[in-house]
């Protein structure tokens, strides 16, 4: 407890701190009268001056020092007070943790995610393409094709397209500067639009992938910025997925798939799906989960977005010679 709150006059108080007490536990082992005459002390903690008498009478002394111990027990109490109503019981916390899910309208995708991208969780994609974002109007059609009951009408008039993208906010960084100023100013974005549900980076990685020498500043950096993305998702109910691109490593005479970022970004993220190809099918694979199982999935990128792999694909895989 400061100082500035016990409950003593403004004179009191005033000689108090100018002898150096600013807190109740810097009086807790002050007697009467060692109090009455103090020795005042320098900001940089060697004595100055003589012993000074500073007018207080011992009477007056033991006044201040009753005031304060009344008001350590009060802190004490507010405190164990604070922790008995912060107290949960089991079946509350259950239900903080069964976070909410985004559909990612693939039945077969959906079901190795247990039920979708998850809330309050960061999950990482790591893929080998990427995202056109002229395709987002053709999506959100898709969407509301999906979500329109065939018996009502005027569904599709209250949801136009043009109300999915209004509520869509697009931030372009152009670099890993601007990308950390960002990071800095989600919560107070999001705290201001609170309908927002989910937060897409891509790519986490873009920035940090190459001309970036020091490479302990690059940890630190995304370290920071991982924390700040799972506080957000977690305070706000959201999710939150970063894009990561993989790159090919030299490993035991072969080339193979790794993150862009390293062994030293595996542990950011709460879960980590990666999407490649097998034969001519898409397939995504559940990589990292604290809750659910290693699980693989076939899916198709139709012209309404991600969907069961028996829709029609609008791209197939092109094959090298």
């Amino acid at each position: 407890m400061e100082l500035v709150r016990l409950a003593v006059s403004a004179s009191q108080r005033a000689k108090l701190i100018s002898a150096g007490y600013t807190s109740l536990s810097s009086l807790s082992s002050v007697s009467p009268s060692r109090l009455a005459r103090v020795q005042i002390v320098s900001s940089s903690g060697i004595d100055n001056v003589a012993p000074t008498d500073l007018n207080i009478p011992e009477c007056e002394a033991l006044a201040i020092l009753k005031a304060a111990s009344h008001g350590s027990r009060l802190e004490e109490s507010s405190r164990n007070l604070a922790i008995v109503n912060g107290a949960q019981t089991a079946w509350d916390m259950l239900q903080v943790d069964s976070c909410s899910r985004i559909s990612t309208s693939s039945r077969d995708l959906d079901k190795i995610l247990g039920g979708g991208i998850s809330c309050k969780e960061v999950t990482e994609i790591d893929t080998e393409g990427s995202f056109m974002v002229e395709r987002a109007l053709q999506i959100a059609k898709g969407c509301i094709e999906d979500m329109q009951p065939k018996d009502a009408q005027g569904f599709h008039e209250k949801l136009m397209p043009e109300n999915f993208l209004a509520s869509v906010f697009y931030f372009r960084v152009c670099s890993y500067t601007e990308q950390v100023a960002m990071m800095n100013h989600l919560d107070k974005f999001v705290s201001e639009h609170q309908d927002v549900k989910v937060i897409i980076i891509d790519s986490i990685s873009f920035y940090f992938r190459q001309d970036f020498e020091d490479l302990a500043l690059r940890t630190r950096i995304l370290g920071g910025m991982a924390l700040k993305l799972m506080k957000v998702a977690q305070k706000y109910n959201l999710a939150v997925v970063l894009l990561n691109q993989v790159t090919n490593k030299y490993v035991e005479g072969s080339h193979q798939l790794a993150l862009a970022l390293g062994d030293s970004w595996s542990h950011a993220s709460t879960n980590r799906i990666i999407l490649h190809w097998k034969e001519d099918d898409r397939y995504a694979y559940l990589d990292k989960s604290p809750s659910l199982p290693s699980a693989s999935a076939p899916y198709s990128i139709t012209s309404k977005g991600i969907r069961d792999r028996n829709s029609t694909p609008i791209w197939k895989r092109m094959k090298r010679s």
